[in-house]
C-alpha cells in the first residue's frame, strides 16, 4: 500500500521557489568569506586558522553527501529540504552569536572570544552538512518542478542556484558589512531572514516522491537513513579518472581564492573593504554560474580543452597578480577561473550521468561531488599552513603551480570525451 504526498504541481511559480531556496541555502557556505579579514582581526587568528575556517564545512558537505543521499527517497524531498533548512539557520545563529557585542562593537565586538571561534566553526560544519543535503536532493527538486517541456531550463537554474547561491552569498556578505556598524552581526541576521522566506515558500514546491505508507514503512524499516555509497561503475571508469585531475585543478582554485584572496587582499594590497574583497571573490563562482549555463550547447571535448586552459590562464595570472600587486589581474584570474572550473566539472559530471542507468546516478554523482569538495577543503587548509613558513604569496603561488600541473595532466585525457 502507497500514499503520496499531497504536492502543487510543477509550475514556474514551483520552479521560482525551489531555486530560490537551493540559492539561499547555498549562500551560507560563502557568507563568511569577505568577513575573514575582519574575522581575523577581531578573534586574531592567521591565515592558516582562516583557512581551516573556510574548509571544515567540506566534512560537513561529505557527510550530508553520504548519510542524507538517499533520504529524500524515501521520506520526501520536502520534510529533508526542511531539516537543511533549520541546519543553515543554526549555523547563522551560531555565527551570529559569535560576532555579538561583548566589550565593544564593530571590529572589536567579539572581544577576541574563544567560545566565539569555536561557535563559527561548529557553524560552518552545519553550514556544510546543509550543502551536502542541498547537494543532491537540491538539485533533483529543482529539476521536478520544471513546467511540462522545461526540463533544459530546470538544469540551467539549478546550476544557477548551486553555483550561482555560492557567488551570492559573497556578495550579500560583502555589500551588507560594507553598510552595517557591526560587520560581523548583520551578514547573518540578513541571512537568517532570508532563510525565514524560504521555509515560507518550501510548501509551495512541489514533492513528487510516491512514498510507503505507515504499516508498510514500519515493516521496511521505517524512514532510516540508508548511506549513499560512492562508487563508479565501471562503463565510465575511464570517464571518471580522465575527469579528476580537472575537478581537482577547478576547486582547488575555488578553495584557495576563497580562504587566501581574502588575506592577501587585506595584508598586501590594503584593501579593508568587504564589498572589494566580495566583488573579486564572487566573480569566480558567477562566472563559473554563467559560463556552464551559455556555453551548455558546446562539445564535451570543446569545453575540456577550453576549461583547462583557463585553469592554466588563472593560475599564471595569480602568480603575475602576486608578484605586482595587482587587484585587477587578480580580478581577471577569478573570472578565468571561475569559468574553467565551472565547464570542466559540468563536462565531467554531465558526460558520466548520460552514460549509466538512472539508478546509479546517484552514486555516481555522489563520488565525483566527494573529489571536489575534498578537492576545495585539503588544498585549502594546506596552503593556509604553508602561509607559515613561505608566507600569502610563497604559499598561493606553490598551489598556482600545483594547478598548471594538474590542468596539463588533465589535458592528456581530453581524447576520451
Amino acid at each position: 500500500m502507497t500514499a503520496t504526498v499531497t504536492s502543487p504541481p510543477a509550475t514556474g511559480r514551483s520552479l521560482a521557489a525551489a531555486a530560490y531556496i537551493f540559492a539561499v541555502v547555498m549562500m551560507g557556505t560563502t557568507l563568511p568569506t569577505p568577513l575573514y579579514p575582519t574575522m581575523s582581526g577581531a578573534f586574531g587568528f592567521g591565515s592558516a586558522a582562516t583557512t581551516v575556517l573556510f574548509a571544515v564545512y567540506a566534512v560537513g558537505v561529505v557527510a550530508g553527501l553520504v548519510i542524507f543521499g538517499r533520504l529524500s527517497d524515501t521520506l520526501g524531498r520536502r520534510p529533508v529540504l526542511a531539516v537543511a533548512l533549520v541546519l543553515s539557520l543554526v549555523s547563522a545563529v551560531m555565527f551570529l552569536a559569535a560576532g555579538l557585542p561583548t566589550d565593544g562593537s564593530g571590529v572589536d565586538a567579539t572581544g577576541g572570544s574563544t567560545a566565539g571561534l569555536v561557535l563559527m566553526y561548529v557553524g560552518r560544519v552545519l553550514s556544510g552538512f546543509a550543502a551536502g543535503i542541498f547537494t543532491g536532493t537540491g538539485t533533483v527538486t529543482v529539476m521536478e518542478n520544471a513546467p511540462a517541456g522545461r526540463a533544459t531550463l530546470a538544469a540551467a537554474v539549478a546550476t544557477a542556484a548551486n553555483i550561482g547561491g555560492l557567488g551570492l552569498g559573497v556578495l550579500v556578505a560583502g555589500c551588507v558589512a560594507e553598510l552595517a556598524d557591526n560587520p560581523l552581526t548583520w551578514p547573518f541576521i540578513t541571512h537568517a531572514v532570508m532563510l525565514a522566506v524560504a521555509a515560507l515558500l518550501l510548501p509551495g514546491v512541489r514533492d513528487g516522491v510516491v512514498r510507503p505508507a505507515r504499516t508498510e514503512r514500519t515493516r521496511c524499516g521505517g524512514w532510516l537513513p540508508r548511506p549513499q555509497v560512492p562508487g563508479v561503475p565501471a562503463p565510465v571508469r575511464g570517464l571518471f579518472v580522465a575527469s579528476v585531475p580537472a575537478v581537482v585543478a577547478g576547486y582547488t582554485v575555488c578553495g584557495v581564492f576563497s580562504s587566501l584572496a581574502p588575506n592577501f587582499m587585506s595584508r598586501e594590497l590594503g584593501i579593508s573593504s568587504p564589498a572589494t574583497v566580495a566583488v573579486v571573490t564572487a566573480a569566480l563562482f558567477l562566472a563559473s554560474a554563467v559560463a556552464q549555463i551559455v556555453l551548455r550547447g558546446w562539445p564535451d571535448r570543446v569545453l575540456m580543452v577550453l576549461g583547462l586552459v583557463l585553469l592554466v590562464v588563472c593560475a599564471l595570472v595569480v602568480i603575475l597578480a602576486l608578484a605586482v600587486d595587482s587587484l585587477a589581474l587578480l580580478l581577471v584570474a577569478s573570472v578565468c577561473g571561475g569559468v574553467g572550473q565551472g565547464l570542466t566539472f559540468m563536462t565531467g559530471m554531465r558526460a558520466m550521468t548520460s552514460r549509466v542507468p538512472a539508478a546509479e546516478r546517484t552514486a555516481v554523482t555522489t563520488s565525483y561531488f566527494i573529489v571536489g569538495y575534498l578537492a576545495l577543503a585539503v588544498p585549502a587548509m594546506l596552503a593556509g599552513f604553508l602561509t607559515v613558513p613561505m608566507g600569502l604569496v610563497g604559499s598561493t603561488t606553490v598551489f598556482s603551480v600545483i594547478t598548471v600541473v594538474l590542468s596539463m595532466v588533465g589535458l592528456g585525457f581530453v581524447r576520451r570525451f
